[in-house]
């Protein structure tokens, strides 16, 4: 059971913010050795060891049965595949996430990438499909920043993704409060839901993490007993990033920008509390 989620101050946010960064700087190490032949144990060599040389901990290592600093999902395996010595192979559509601990305080992001070296309409498709997936991300982020009640996030993540094609959405896997705690409610949708969720108010910290398939969204549990893999094969996506809500605005904690990038195209601005 998830422990009960708190609102934080903004002095709490911005030791979250040097988690996030920490994240961040772990998952961009991680994307530049993304490459055909790299297995994905060694991409989480590199995730722990940028982390640990920062100062925090791979908050991974700290869920029971779980001894990696990454998930690395590959193509028809959605979220929480575990490293391997499987190599990379060009075309691949590749997930990692990934958080940190720093002093207590949690980060945790994720992307998806289609490994280099290989152009045809597969790798194409793979390509966009990771696009709608970040897409969606940004949507629902937007969304929190003038949204009354958490639930509306999903409304928003759902239509975009279902305007562009037709994706499957995960509905067992969904975002979550973070803080204290890597996942801690509340639980938050990657689609619409009759609730209203929570009242959005400032000192929330969620993770929002929209995961999507080229197929139906029924997946199954591998013999591993964490790799969640789509039944009828097809691919899956995965981006995620942890946003605080404040009373100046909303702050992208794990995005080295603050989110700016992705929310300008929604008129949105974030605010640092740096």
């Amino acid at each position: 059971m998830r422990k009960a989620y708190e609102l934080k101050t903004e002095d709490q946010i911005r030791k979250m913010r040097v988690a996030g960064l920490l994240t961040a700087k772990a998952l961009t190490a991680v994307r530049e050795a993304v490459k055909p032949g790299v297995t994905t144990l060694e991409l989480d060599r590199i995730a722990e060891k940028t982390i640990r040389d920062g100062g925090g901990i791979p908050n991974f290592q700290l869920v029971p049965g779980y001894h990696h600093t990454i998930c690395a999902s590959i193509n028809s395996a959605v979220v929480h595949g575990i490293p391997s010595n499987r190599t990379l192979q060009p075309g691949d559509l590749l997930s990692v996430d990934c958080g940190a601990e720093v002093d207590g305080w949690n980060g945790d992001s994720a992307f998806s990438i289609v490994v280099p070296g290989l152009d045809n309409e597969l790798t194409r498709q793979r390509q966009t499909q990771s696009d709608v997936c970040e897409g969606s991300l940004w949507a629902g982020i937007a969304a929190l920043a003038s949204a009354k009640r958490l639930n509306e996030v999903g409304v928003y993540i759902e239509k975009y993704i279902l305007d562009r094609g037709p994706y499957g959405i995960l509905e067992q896997y969904v975002g979550h409060g973070i803080g204290r705690s890597m996942h801690e409610d509340p639980a938050v949708f990657n689609y619409a839901v009759r609730d209203a969720g929570p009242k959005i108010q400032a000192g929330l910290c969620v993770a929002i993490e929209p995961m999507i398939t080229a197929g139906d969204q029924k997946t199954f549990v591998q013999d591993d007993d964490w790799t969640v893999e789509t039944s009828d094969g097809s691919d899956g996506a995965h981006w995620e990033h942890s946003v605080a809500v404040h009373s100046r605005g909303i702050w992208v904690l794990t995005a080295p920008d603050g989110g700016a990038a992705g929310l300008e195209p929604y008129g949105i601005t974030p605010v640092s509390l740096d």
